[in-house]
């Protein structure tokens, strides 16, 4: 364990030396190696002069280069072996610079590459091989040991570089995979800021609209028709209530209390109250359903609701209609919201389908945003012979759950 741990702390070290360096250090032991064997031969061979010392030396030399010229120095350390086999100077090490440069052939290069070098070597080794009768195994036969040796370096810079590349790209998708983490942690945390924006625009510009609504309506009738007015300032005290609860409820999302149970979902059943709250203002509301509304999804009757309740914030406050008809039909598996008003719009400036510039288009932003997640749609748009509609259409099933 402290052996493994020690090698950890000196890899990086390792790592950091400069490759000029570290060929330097290769070339010195390969050197040392080398020399001692060229010292010391057979004696019924040809011993150490000044050729094979020479041989040593640019063996050693071209080594150094090795990194930036790989295929050159395996032919200049692959001939200088050659050289000491013909010249009649045996040793076991005195292949090794050549070793060492095949090696780097393979562990720097690609396969292809790897596969012509080592196809050549072979073949040069046997025919020197077979040139100056050296195959103690086989003396008669093929040279198998010369014909395989070259292969070895080549085949482990082959497994080392392969390993390297499998490395990389485990890096490579290792760091992809945090990215798309990251762009999903990101854009699920926009989404949310979103729906926050977008529910705390529903919630706040439909309250202060309806209380101002109701608040003037109480101003006006305060000295001729004080029942009104108290009914009216009754009405502004329950939008505050009811902006607070929602509220409340937003909040209690953000906070993630697993604990608490959940908050009722504005639905359909609440767009009468809905209605009610600008009741006895300057707009005359009606309202009509058609068909039953039993089973819709949660998201659905959400996105009914914050439909009809922006598009009434709407009229109320830009379009100086007078009068305004809500609808809900049901048809099959299609419901159909409409909110239309006989002012000069909705809130928006512009063709049906278009969505307006600046601050005033959150509130249509948002109820296409809702009608596209709960799988429906939102138009909207001047109407022929005055007037501004609004229309949405949405899935009137609750989908299907697995089992």
């Amino acid at each position: 364990m402290n052996r493994d741990m020690t090698f950890q702390r000196l890899l990086p070290r390792v790592r950091a030396v400069p490759p000029i360096t570290a060929d330097l250090l290769v070339a010195a032991g390969v050197a040392l190696f080398t020399a001692s064997d060229a010292a010391v031969n057979d004696p019924e061979y040809r011993q150490a002069d000044a050729f094979t010392w020479l041989l040593v030396a640019v063996s050693v030399l071209a080594l150094v280069a090795r990194r930036r010229r790989p295929v050159p120095v395996v032919l200049i350390t692959g001939a200088a072996c050659a050289g000491w086999a013909l010249y009649g100077h045996i040793g076991e090490l005195l292949n090794l610079p050549v070793i060492v440069a095949l090696y780097t052939v393979a562990v720097l290069g690609d396969r292809r590459r790897t596969v012509r070098t080592g196809v050549v070597a072979a073949v040069v080794s046997g025919a020197v091989a077979l040139r100056v009768g050296h195959d103690v195994a086989n003396p008669q036969g093929l040279p198998v040991l010369e014909l395989i040796w070259p292969l070895v370096p080549l085949l482990l810079g082959e497994a080392v570089r392969t390993r390297r590349e499998l490395l990389r790209e485990y890096e490579a998708r290792a760091a992809r995979a945090e990215e798309d983490r990251e762009r999903e942690a990101a854009r699920r945390v926009h989404e949310e800021r979103v729906r926050i924006a977008r529910e705390l625009h529903d919630i706040v510009a439909h309250t202060v609209t309806a209380m101002t609504v109701q608040a003037g309506v109480a101003l006006d009738a305060l000295d001729t028709r004080p029942e009104i007015s108290r009914k009216a300032m009754r009405q502004v005290r329950d939008s505050g209530k009811e902006a607070v609860r929602e509220l409340r409820a937003t909040v209690t999302v953000l906070r993630e209390r697993d604990d608490e149970p959940p908050a009722p979902v504005p639905g359909i059943e609440g767009l009468r109250e809905l209605v009610e709250r600008f009741e006895g203002g300057d707009v005359e509301l009606v309202m009509r359903r058609e068909g039953e509304f039993d089973g819709l999804s949660p998201m659905v009757e959400l996105a009914v609701h914050r439909i009809v309740q922006e598009a009434l914030t709407n009229v109320v406050r830009h379009s100086g209609a007078r009068r305004a008809a809500v609808s809900l039909v049901r048809h099959d598996d299609r419901l159909t919201v409409e909110i239309a008003n006989d002012g000069a719009g909705g809130g928006a400036a512009g063709g049906a389908g278009e969505l307006p510039e600046g601050r005033g288009g959150f509130g249509l932003i948002g109820m296409r945003e809702r009608a596209a997640a709960a799988g429906g749609g939102v138009e909207y748009g001047p109407v022929p012979g005055g007037g501004f509609l609004v229309r949405a259409w949405l899935p009137a099933e609750r989908p299907e759950t697995g089992s």
